[in-house]
């Protein structure tokens, strides 16, 4: 039956996505909001809002669809969509929902269950342990997993047995708090091999195929950071290989709608390895419809969804199925990329997404950002006739991106993507758990800011920030702007901090530069108390140095700063308890990440500043710990 009405049971950019989708298609959209989200993009973009507690309420969600009218739910990604208790109650309440049903998500939906259907289809699976082994009879290293869920959550590498209880608990805590479900895998950890994942597609009159390949080895911590298709350094026999296992394993569960079969293809032995298959619409389903013809046209892969659950067939074959051309995404973060890959919070005030790539985002100037959700804020995604040219188009893609207000992890990303290592596709699954991406330089920024504030001091030499808008008029020459450092700026000889500079274009917060020959494009905003610019994607904020503030901490100071905004997740010490260096003193969670507080060295506890439960903010004071004497 055609779908009249759908509620999209997500968030953010998916929910704006599938909502696109929806739309083009004549299909009235739902979306639902917690409080927090009560004015976000994706309630505006959809035609109905329904206010709900929380995204994870099962009831309450299928609740919201049968009061709005809603005859199908997309699930988008993380939240529900990979619950088959969820899959269960939608179907229960008379309702589709838009990818495969309970019985095959209990099936494949987790990682122990999928691993023995693989086994029992002669679909090679890593080696694995059960949980009863002793740590000392484990060939090191191993990977401890989560069963359900994904995401990289509730995921540890353990090397030696003395790490291996410590590993366990986390990932089990971590995997029932992500997924309210602490079920263990134990598996032998590839230390050098690439991610490799097919998107497959299947109707509900038997009929399945796959979309071919995407490569997701660059990820941190099993949380991918670029994802590409087709994959760029396998053979065609791997190719075949992997499409063909991912296939017969859809059909053998009897799949419908969308999912994606993992592989993990170890360097070292050649050998393709089943890991999981994800029920769902995947993060990186752009770089599939964008490197992919179905028919000679780019496909859809939502309104391909929308079209099987409403009870159509696929309407194509396998041999109607081609590679065309090459697409890279770039996942952007709330996050200090540089800074640890902390999370971030805050307010937006510029933001200047790419006008020359494909962007799928729900981020807009002077929204709150906050850490009660996934850290993602959008997509980019670029597209060429080949690698390479996909591969600058996502470099300019990401200089024209510009996030100010807020933290993001979009200059890692620039830098990462303008690698040689990504250049030469050399970079595995462990890449970047051992090498460091380099820190942008901030001198380029320093002098767009400089600049802007010689531009603005016409109208009030006293005063550069008192203009509404940039003037190209001239300033005083030189002018000395007071940064982190005093630069000075002579807009009439060309100079700033003393290099060549040719001013090519000033306006709307964008200055075009040409720094010593090089042009350079850099997004500033220059008020009162803000100084901040940014450059190659990377956000800098210049504080103006204040000779009257009191100096930092003296060196063996034994004050604990929240080094995120999050909430306190555990408090294990009170005022007067005696520690050792390195001892925990509790740990603090945000966007799904948790960080463990160790005391500096060993002393008496001063101070504790939070409790079990607090929402804390970045830079609050959570324990002090004063050195034993002697």
């Amino acid at each position: 039956m055609p779908i009249k009405t759908l509620l999209i049971a997500n968030r953010g950019e998916i929910a704006i996505r599938v909502i696109r989708s929806a739309r083009a298609a004549g299909i009235r959209t739902v979306a639902i909001h917690t409080d927090l989200d009560a004015t976000a993009p994706h309630v505006r973009a959809a035609d109905v809002a329904v206010p709900v507690v929380s995204y994870l309420d099962i009831a309450e969600v299928v609740a919201a669809a049968v009061a709005a009218g809603a005859d199908a739910i997309h699930p988008g990604y993380g939240f529900l969509s990979e619950r088959s208790a969820f899959a269960r109650a939608v179907e229960e309440a008379g309702i589709k929902l838009v990818g495969p049903s309970s019985t095959v998500m209990d099936k494949m939906g987790r990682k122990d269950a999928a691993r023995e259907i693989a086994v029992a289809a002669g679909v090679p699976v890593v080696p694995a342990y059960t949980l009863d082994t002793p740590a000392t009879e484990l060939a090191y290293p191993v990977l401890v997993k989560a069963a359900a869920g994904g995401g990289g959550k509730g995921m540890r590498i353990v090397r030696n047995a003395d790490e291996y209880a410590g590993a366990v608990e986390a990932a089990a805590r971590e995997a029932a708090h992500s997924f309210g479900d602490d079920t263990l895998l134990i598996e032998k950890y590839v230390e050098s091999g690439r991610h490799i994942e097919v998107q497959v597609m299947a109707d509900a009159h038997g009929n399945v195929l796959h979309l071919f390949e995407r490569d997701c080895s660059t990820q941190r911590r099993h949380q991918k950071v670029l994802e590409e298709a087709p994959a760029p350094t396998i053979s065609e026999e791997i190719r075949k290989a992997v499409t063909s296992a991912a296939v017969a394993l859809a059909a053998e569960v009897g799949y419908e709608n969308a999912g994606t079969v993992e592989f993990l293809l170890d360097n070292a032995s050649g050998e393709a390895y089943f890991l999981e298959m994800n029920t769902r619409l995947q993060v990186e389903h752009p770089v599939t419809e964008l490197a992919v013809t179905v028919q000679g046209e780019h496909p859809d892969l939502v309104a391909v969804q929308l079209r099987i659950a409403a009870g159509e067939p696929l309407g194509f074959t396998q041999d109607d199925v081609a590679l065309a051309g090459h697409a890279i995404e770039a996942r952007v973060y709330a996050e200090d990329s540089f800074g640890g890959f902390l999370p971030q919070a805050g307010t937006t005030s510029i933001v200047r997404w790419a006008e020359h790539a494909r962007v799928d985002q729900a981020l807009e100037p002077g929204q709150v950002v906050s850490t009660a959700y996934d850290p993602m804020l959008g997509k980019v995604i670029a597209r060429g006739p080949d690698r390479e040219s996909a591969r600058r188009a996502l470099v300019a893609a990401l200089d024209e991106t510009a996030i100010l207000g807020l933290t993001t992890n979009v200059g890692f990303l620039r830098a990462l993507a303008a690698s040689d290592e990504f250049r030469d596709a050399t970079i595995d699954t462990a890449w970047l758990d051992h090498h460091e991406v380099p820190a942008p330089d901030a001198d380029v920024a320093r002098i767009g800011v400089a600049w802007v504030m010689a531009l603005l001091a016409p109208s009030n030499p006293s005063d550069p920030f008192s203009a509404d808008g940039w003037r190209s008029a001239g300033a005083a020459s030189p002018f000395l702007a007071r940064l982190d450092r005093t630069v000075a700026v002579d807009r009439v000889a060309g100079t700033a901090d003393g290099r060549r500079v040719v001013e090519l274009s000033a306006e709307n917060h964008v200055l075009e530069l040409e720094v010593d020959g090089v042009r350079h494009r850099i997004t500033a905003n220059v008020q009162r108390g803000v100084l901040e610019a940014v450059h190659q994607g990377q956000r800098f904020v210049f504080e103006r140095p204040d000779p009257f503030a009191e100096h930092g901490p003296a060196e063996g100071d034994g004050s604990l700063l929240s080094p995120m905004p999050g909430t306190v997740l555990a408090v294990d010490v009170t005022v007067g308890d005696q520690v050792e260096e390195g001892q925990r003193l509790g740990v603090i969670e945000a966007m799904k990440m948790e960080l463990v507080l160790k005391a500096p060295f060993a002393g008496t506890v001063s101070q504790v500043g939070a409790a079990t439960g607090d929402q804390v903010q970045l830079k609050q004071l959570l324990f002090s710990v004063e050195a034993l004497d002697g």
